[in-house]
């Protein structure tokens, strides 16, 4: 199964890329370096039908279910793995596929966030 993936409004792309900056700034403050891949987790708030559409073709984005959590709020939030690199390019592509599946399955993206690697072998 294709899916037909919506437009994106630039603005709003951009809106997260103010927020993505951010966590950049605080990831290169750790000393990460940005083009080694790593697991990079992403979330959303939604219902569990909502989650079960979402995990239908989660795999298809590249991503895996790695948690589901009520937060303080009551509401359920949904996190997704995938292995990415964290520089400038890669984010920004990430949060436009995850803008992508809000749009397709009625979720709402939460943002992302990973450990910083500064290349140390584990």
């Amino acid at each position: 199964m294709s899916l037909k993936l919506p437009e994106v409004d630039p603005a709003r792309l951009e809106a997260e890329w103010e927020a993505d900056k951010d966590i950049l700034v605080q990831l290169a403050a750790n000393g990460d370096k940005a083009h080694l891949p790593r697991p990079v987790d992403v979330s959303f708030r939604g219902t569990e039908e909502d989650f079960e559409r979402v995990l239908n073709v989660a795999s298809q984005f590249g991503f895996v279910e790695l948690d589901r959590e009520v937060g303080e709020d009551g509401e359920l939030y949904l996190f997704l793995e995938c292995e990415s690199a964290v520089d400038e390019q890669s984010i920004r592509a990430l949060t436009r596929k995850c803008v992508q599946i809000e749009l397709l399955f009625g979720v709402e993206y939460d943002g992302w966030g990973c450990e910083a690697q500064a290349g140390a072998v584990h």
